[in-house]
Formats: C-alpha cells, sequence, structure tokens
C-alpha cells in the first residue's frame, strides 16, 4: 500500500505535516505564494503586528555552523495585508493559510482577532506569544497570568480556531502549571518551540557579536535547539488536553527530524532555519526523506507512530 503523509489539525487537512515556521519566508505574497507553490503542506504567514513594521537594525540575523541567530524584531507588512491574503487563498490555495498574528501589546492583539471574527477567513490563527527580539517587550508566554489575561478575555469573543505559538521552557514544573490554565481553554492547538531567546554568538576575529540589535542577543534556532524542541512538543502531549493539536517547530533539517517531532506527538511540522538557507525545495526533500523513514520501518500513516515514543 502507498505511503500516506496526509496530517489533520482541528478539523482542517494538510496533503503532508510539513510548514514553514512563520518569520521565515513568508514575509511578502511572492513568498507565500512560492511556500504555496512548493511541496509544503500549508503556510504560515509572517506574525502580523496592527501596522507595518520595518524591524530592527541590520545585521539582525547570520547562520551558523548549526544553526541561526536572528533579531528581526517583527519586520511585516502589517496585519491588513496578511488578512487580505489569508481570505484571498483559503479557498483557491492548494494548501491551507495558517494566519499569524503578533500584537505588542494585549489590546493589540485583542483588536486583530476581532478582525478576524468579523472577517471572511475560517482557517487556523495562531497567537504569537513568544516573541524574543522586540527591545523593551517582554515574551507574554513566560508570564503565565498574562497568557490568562489574553485567552480570557480573546475567548469572550473568538469563535474560530485558535493556536498559540509558545516559547521553550526549561522546566517541568512550568509545563504542570502552564498546562493547568491551557486546557481550560477551547484551543486548537499550540506551536512548540518559538527560537530559544537572547543566545549571544560573538565573532572572534572582530571580538563583536555577529548581529547588531540588542547589543548582539537574538534567538537560537536550527539544529542547536532541535532537542530543547523535541522536549517541549513530547511535554505537551503528555499534559495538554488530546484536543489540543501541537505543532512541533525546531531544528529540522533532515526527515528524520520531522520524523522524531511526529513521533514525540506533532500533529504538523514546521521548518525555520534550514527554509531559510535552503529554499522552498526544501519541502519535497524533506518529504522524500520522511516517505523513506516511514517505508524502512514498515509505516504506512503518520497515525501509525505518532506520539508513540518508546520509553525505556
Amino acid at each position: 500500500m502507498p505511503i500516506k503523509l496526509t496530517s489533520s489539525l482541528a478539523g482542517v487537512t494538510f496533503a503532508n505535516p510539513l510548514l514553514n515556521a512563520a518569520g521565515v519566508h513568508c514575509a511578502t505574497p511572492t513568498e507565500l505564494d512560492e511556500v504555496l507553490a512548493s511541496a509544503a503542506g500549508g503556510v504560515v504567514t509572517k506574525s502580523a503586528t496592527l501596522a507595518p513594521r520595518d524591524g530592527n537594525v541590520r545585521p539582525r540575523f547570520q547562520a551558523l555552523p548549526l544553526g541561526s541567530i536572528n533579531s528581526m524584531g517583527l519586520p511585516n507588512q502589517g496585519f491588513d495585508a496578511y488578512l487580505a491574503y489569508a481570505c484571498a487563498h483559503q479557498q483557491a490555495a492548494t494548501a491551507p493559510v495558517i494566519l499569524s498574528l503578533a500584537g505588542l501589546s494585549l489590546a493589540d492583539d485583542l483588536a486583530m482577532l476581532r478582525r478576524v471574527q468579523e472577517s471572511d477567513f475560517t482557517g487556523l490563527v495562531e497567537l504569537n506569544l513568544s516573541c524574543p527580539n522586540v527591545p523593551g517587550k517582554p515574551q507574554v508566554a513566560y508570564d503565565f497570568a498574562a497568557v490568562t489575561r489574553v485567552l480570557d478575555q480573546a475567548f469572550q469573543f473568538f469563535t474560530k480556531r485558535l493556536g498559540i505559538k509558545l516559547p521553550p521552557y526549561l522546566d517541568l514544573a512550568q509545563f504542570d502549571a502552564l498546562a493547568a490554565i491551557l486546557n481550560r481553554y477551547p484551543l486548537a492547538y499550540v506551536n512548540a518551540i518559538n527560537s530559544l531567546g537572547n543566545g549571544l554568538v560573538i565573532d572572534p576575529l572582530t571580538e563583536r557579536p555577529v548581529i547588531r540589535p540588542k547589543g548582539g542577543f537574538g534567538g537560537i534556532g536550527g539544529a542547536y535547539v532541535k532537542p530543547t524542541a523535541l522536549a517541549n512538543v513530547r511535554a505537551w502531549r503528555q499534559r495538554l488536553n488530546p484536543t489540543i493539536g501541537i505543532i512541533g517547530t525546531g531544528g529540522v533539517r533532515t526527515g528524520t527530524d520531522v520524523f522524531e517531532h511526529l513521533l514525540c506527538g506533532a500533529d504538523l511540522v514546521q521548518v525555520g532555519t534550514a527554509l531559510a538557507t535552503e529554499g522552498p525545495a526544501i519541502f519535497a526533500r524533506l518529504t522524500r526523506e520522511l516517505t523513506a523513514v516511514m517505508a524502512t520501518k514498515g509505516y504506512q500513516t503518520l497515525a501509525d507512530f505518532r506520539g508513540k515514543l518508546q520509553v525505556r
């Protein structure tokens, strides 16, 4: 029998589990179109703020031997542009569009969610509570009382499918405490993880950080964060209600990496740093490699192994 890579999240079906990570190859309509035209199962828009932003000063991204460091500062074309794109492509697109939002305040988040609620967009919406690279703006998701305020107020009026993007957590007690909060809400999914915030990479020749914003502090991505990403996916799958899906993000360079995210319980898998360096052609390679891994193991569907990590 042929191997099937189809997956679903909150009632939305994807031809395969692969998407771009918000922030990578998704800032312009051209980039979004290129992901949709690739072998990706879907596309995520750049996390939108209410008004367009230029983002942080350059250089703000640097590829590294095992990943990347960035302090982009949410450069984007503004909420109106991405909502219009999502609405225009939700029926015509060959793959689903996820609309990502990242307000600079609770008021901004709620304003954008109200606009989505009133719009014709019926797809998945992702609220990014974990951007580590906007100067002076702490990550909401590390403040559990703030997370509660956001979700309390959002679900007073928002009835469409809402997921949240989360930062990496490093203590099991954090997973326990936040899961107790998240399980109270009709969330569609959580996305784990955003970049590992506020790393520092130095060029020993110039004796300077390799990026300029925030004195060189930036989010670490790529293979450096894969173990942390897998741990977060696994920890959430063990604690969240089964109705809350999971998108795994972090360290995906090969089909085996995709397989491991799925094995830990991810429903979909996003690609960030490797997409930035390889381009949208990476999705065809990853689907081939994932299919080969499944064939070797005798798996015919993702459900055959999803969430079935064997513990010694």
